[in-house]
């Protein structure tokens, strides 16, 4: 118990540390691969604690290494950064309609709180091995011409912030992670899910032909029923689809034609494909594309398919969620908590994580309106940053105390999902598409990639 009140106290000393961080944050809300603001304020706040940095440099973020000089793993604990993107939120920023309508702003503060609280005098006592501290970009997957454009650049190889820092190495070295998000409800805190999809990001481009749609509509060929008939085809095979995979596939139409006398000549339609398997995910990318390129033919048109790699399928460490949930009951035994066995077809990037280290994320609560909507607000300070700060130094506690027993155990007993970094990073490049799916021969016949 000694321990517990030290590390209550270390985060407490640094209460108005992490609420200016907070609110700063909350303030200068930025998207994906744009958090400057957020990047230098907290790389000044972590070099005036002390600390050395590894900077991205060409994007935002860093990270910073803590050793307890003591041999044993290495955890990373990640921060997020980016805001979305909602103008009819009463806080979005009234030029980029950016907003932090889904906590990033809390983990970013929480970060810097445990910067500053493993600073204090006896922090490390009795750890073994080490710790980085990871500030990332680019969790929400928005913006695709934006980073797209990044990618045509050279800047970015992948869309995710993780996927991006792990792909430059900078998780080489670490052997488990966790991360905390802010959630609402009742309670402190929320046990991770089982785990939950990955996904793959679909841009599809119809091209026909246009005419007069009233005096000549058989001299054209009309890309918004091409697009009509892709989505219907899409939504077919949606009984061929396992329960297991947890598939889920939302296409909508983006470009529809412009104006409403002439037979639409091109149309565009964006789409993500969520699975819970790589495997899955690029078998069922591979029968839509299918599906839309049948659809373009069927109609004489051409087809463009533009696919990119967005997060793999997040696979909880049961034993690290069952520590997370002992030291969430630690902290807050009055509201218990214990692993959640449910599936989450919702996507995050630390499933890439996930495929090459133990990892979890978890949640504080304190956020008040569901994440992603024009009411979401942080409700309890103390729930979302102060508790955010806490917990995760108690879960570091457990993993790394008596000769970091816990962390070595968890490590022994995990079955990563890929060999290697290479393995993996193949495997996204293989969602990395840009196909002329259906081409039209001068004869009227359609060649279909």
């Amino acid at each position: 118990m000694r321990r517990l009140e030290l590390l209550i106290s270390n985060a407490e000393k640094h209460r108005q540390l992490i609420a200016d961080a907070h609110d700063y944050i909350w303030e200068n809300a930025e998207s994906g691969f744009r958090e400057w603001k957020t990047s230098a304020y907290l790389e000044n706040a972590f070099e005036k604690l002390g600390y050395t940095l590894t900077k991205a440099g060409n994007i935002p973020g860093f990270y910073t290494d803590i050793d307890t000089g003591r041999l044993g793993p290495k955890v990373l604990i990640l921060g997020e950064m980016d805001s979305l993107i909602i103008p009819t939120h009463p806080h979005a920023n009234k030029e980029t309609g950016c907003v932090h309508a889904c906590g990033h702003h809390c983990q970013s503060a929480a970060l810097l709180g445990i910067a500053a609280a493993l600073k204090e005098p006896g922090a490390l006592d009795g750890l073994c091995g080490s710790v980085r501290l990871m500030a990332v970009p680019a969790e929400e997957i928005i913006e695709f011409e934006f980073r797209e454009e990044l990618r045509r650049q050279g800047v970015i190889r992948y869309f995710g912030g993780k996927q991006e820092f792990l792909a430059r190495g900078y998780m080489a070295g670490c052997d488990l992670a966790f991360m905390m998000h802010t959630s609402f409800g009742e309670g402190s805190f929320e046990a991770p899910n089982r785990g939950c999809d990955g996904c793959v990001v679909k841009n599809a481009t119809f091209v026909g032909k246009s005419a007069h749609a009233g005096a000549s509509p058989h001299r054209g060929i009309n890309a918004l029923y091409a697009a009509n008939l892709g989505i219907a085809a899409i939504n077919f095979l949606r009984e061929t689809f396992r329960e297991a995979d947890y598939v889920r596939t939302h296409p909508i139409i983006t470009n529809g034609g412009s104006i409403v006398n002439a037979i639409p000549a091109q149309v565009t339609v964006e789409n993500q494909v969520r699975t819970a398997s790589m495997s899955s995910m690029i078998a069922i990318n591979s029968k839509i594309n299918r599906a839309m390129a049948g659809a373009a033919a069927a109609m004489g048109a051409t087809l463009k398919i533009t696919d990119r790699a967005g997060y793999a399928p997040l696979h909880t460490d049961l034993r690290l969620s069952e520590l997370f949930c002992e030291a969430a009951n630690l902290l807050d035994p009055e509201h218990p908590i214990q692993p959640n066995p449910n599936w989450s077809t919702g996507c995050t990037d630390m499933g890439d994580i996930s495929c090459l280290m133990p990892a979890i994320h978890p949640y504080c609560k304190g956020a008040a309106g569901p994440a992603h909507h024009a009411d979401y607000a942080i409700a309890s300070f103390d729930k979302a940053c102060m508790n955010s700060v806490k917990v995760q130094l108690i879960l570091l506690e457990l993993l790394l105390e008596n000769d970091a027993a816990e962390a070595c155990e968890i490590v022994r007993q995990y079955k990563p999902v890929y060999p290697s970094l290479e393995a993996y990073m193949a495997d996204l490049d293989s969602l990395m598409i840009d196909q002329d799916a259906v081409t039209m021969n001068p004869d009227g016949t359609a060649l279909l990639q």
